[in-house]
């Protein structure tokens, strides 16, 4: 925003007006301290559940730029939050919660949008392995002891 002498408002930003108070256009969707005005049920279609399948991906879950993805054509068509969080994973893989992180997105729409991008054939996502699968604790010490004692 500039400031003309008198100490008034001219620029474009904002959601102020100019120097006769009229609305600069598109200004009521971005405002320059706040950023884009788009709420996230507008990034996702309304939808708070990620695909017909109702996949659940768990924070740690990772995600993957799978190796044969859709044509270049159907990823053309995708919204700009989609293939922001592709090139993301395209850079390297990581989990749910960094993408949320790195995209400045909530989880909850970065869950919806994995979801469409699953179904969509252009991600994998490998999921954490149960707790219940884990080794037990007292056979891992085990283990270090034995390690240790060669």
């Amino acid at each position: 925003m500039n400031e003309d002498s008198a100490g008034t408002s001219t620029g474009t930003g904002g959601g102020g007006g100019g120097a006769t108070g009229e609305a600069v256009p598109g200004s009521q969707w971005y405002d320059a301290e706040a950023g884009p005005l788009v709420r996230p049920y507008a990034m996702t279609g309304g939808r708070t559940k990620p695909g017909p399948s109702n996949v659940r991906f768990d924070l740690i879950a990772l995600v993957v730029v799978d190796d044969h993805p859709p044509d270049r054509a159907a990823e053309s068509l995708l919204g700009p939050e989609h293939r922001a969080l592709l090139q993301l994973c395209r850079a390297e893989t990581q989990s749910v919660a960094e993408l949320a992180a790195d995209a400045d997105l909530p989880v909850g729409v970065v869950r919806v949008l994995l979801g469409d991008l699953l179904e969509s054939g252009f991600v994998k996502v490998s999921r954490p392995v149960p707790p219940a699968q884990l080794p037990d604790e007292r056979i891992l010490r085990e283990v270090i002891d034995g390690l240790r004692a060669l």
